[in-house]
């Protein structure tokens, strides 16, 4: 499947870490933000009265064999050919101080009105998804058709998950496609005394673990108010960054052509017993600070598994005030303030034999590793294509029972460059 890959930090990323990594130097890649300031409090939204939603679909708890998750399922993929030598000269990441940690970016894919966790063989069922990663995902994925089937947009085919938002409209009936996904995966190793303080043990993702973390759409009460596990961020030239609750506040110092972003942080404690639950998020909990101030899993979910952090970019032109989700406008329900209901959706479908090498290395040597580079002189090879500057790119809304593809629908807007001499990663 042909990819066009709408913007492009993916290459000014990838070759400045090359040239990091050539100097022997730290490499500094723009991964989730480029600043961590004092959060903000939201605003109060004033949204004019409408029908109330219908309830949550009922769902299915899915349980786990063992800590481990599904049993595997081979993909017939020659790992071999998909990895590199890390960054052209197999350089060893530099180490991270409390955390290890494995980055990478993704394309998105295609746009379609399906979700493979809460409407499962339902196609057209929810509200428009941008999809990135596996470019088959759609109504009818489990975690096998993942892991056989369909290619991916996040470095190369070792990385068969699938991810999932709201898609942004323009107000003028169009689609504004994310320049890239950035994801970040972050725990102590399993040695670390922690794990069994703020837990039982610190564990691996488990094969074919999925999840909604982010707005709750069924049950907007429940949706977490931290600030630091939700946010909008600008970031550019001229641009002010910050977490802010909302498109408007993130707007108020983005101007045209900077990078408009949608942070997410997924919780990190999981039960040990579900890959998905009924409401495909009651099986993973956010740590909870104990009398000692300590962030410990509460009762019930005895697991630390890698935080998963994600962020989507976009480039804004002239009419990014007219920006919304996709899911703050929904038929029989109160329209929200734009961008309050970002939420995002996981299936995980990762190459056994890579997720343990990034895990092994990244994770539980405290490597800071970025481009899919994994800790051990290897680098998933990069996704083909990549651009130098940062574009807003537009598509047509598909219909209720198709997808539509970048390549062939994609017309581009406001150009802007990437510089990558200011960006730093993310740390929090």
């Amino acid at each position: 499947m042909a990819l066009l890959v709408a913007g492009t930090a993916f290459a000014a990323a990838t070759k400045a870490g090359s040239n990091a990594a050539g100097a022997g130097l730290k490499k500094n890649i723009a991964i989730i933000s480029v600043f961590d300031p004092t959060p903000m409090a939201a605003p109060t939204p004033t949204p004019t009265p409408t029908p109330a939603p219908m309830g949550a679909p009922l769902g299915v708890s899915i349980a786990s064999p063992s800590i481990d998750g599904q049993a595997a399922i081979a993909s017939g993929i020659d790992v071999a050919n998909y990895l590199q030598a890390a960054w052209g000269n197999g350089a060893i990441p530099a180490h991270e101080d409390d955390v290890g940690a494995f980055r990478f970016l993704c394309a998105p894919t295609h746009n379609s009105y399906d979700d493979p966790i809460v409407y499962p063989g339902q196609p057209g069922k929810s509200h428009l998804h941008t999809f990135f990663g596996n470019t088959l995902a759609g109504a009818n994925s489990t975690y096998a058709s993942l892991r056989t089937t369909g290619d991916s947009s996040c470095n190369a085919l070792l990385n068969r998950s699938a991810y999932w938002i709201p898609s942004m409209m323009n107000g003028s009936g169009k689609v504004v496609m994310p320049d890239y996904l950035a994801v970040y995966y972050k725990r102590m190793p399993s040695s670390d005394p922690r794990c069994k303080t703020l837990a039982t043990a610190c564990v691996p993702l488990p094969r074919g673990l999925r999840y909604i973390f982010g707005y709750n759409m069924f049950d907007p009460a429940s949706t977490p108010t931290n600030i630091a596990k939700r946010w909008w961020n600008c970031d550019g030239t001229g641009a002010v960054s910050g977490h802010f609750a909302s498109i408007k506040e993130a707007l108020a110092g983005c101007p045209a052509g900077s990078r408009l972003g949608a942070v997410l942080v997924a919780p990190d404690c999981w039960n040990g017993k579900e890959l998905d639950s009924p409401d495909h998020r009651s099986h993973l909990a956010y740590r909870v600070y104990d009398e000692y101030a300590q962030p410990k899993c509460p009762a019930g979910y005895p697991y630390i598994i890698p935080e998963f952090q994600l962020g989507a970019w976009y480039t804004t032109d002239t009419t990014a005030a007219n920006w919304y989700l996709s899911s703050d406008r929904m038929p029989g329900m109160t329209p929200s303030e734009p961008g309050t209901t970002f939420h995002a959706d996981w299936f995980g479908a990762w190459e056994d034999s890579v997720l343990a090498l990034w895990t092994n290395n990244c994770i539980e040597k405290l490597l800071s590793c970025t481009g899919g580079d994994l800790g051990n002189g290897q680098q998933i090879k990069m996704l083909a294509g990549y651009n130098y500057g940062t574009t807003t790119t537009l598509v047509d809304v598909p219909s209720a029972s198709g997808a539509t593809t970048l390549a062939s629908t994609a017309s581009s807007t406001t150009t802007a460059s990437l510089d990558t001499s200011t960006l730093k990663i993310a740390k929090r």
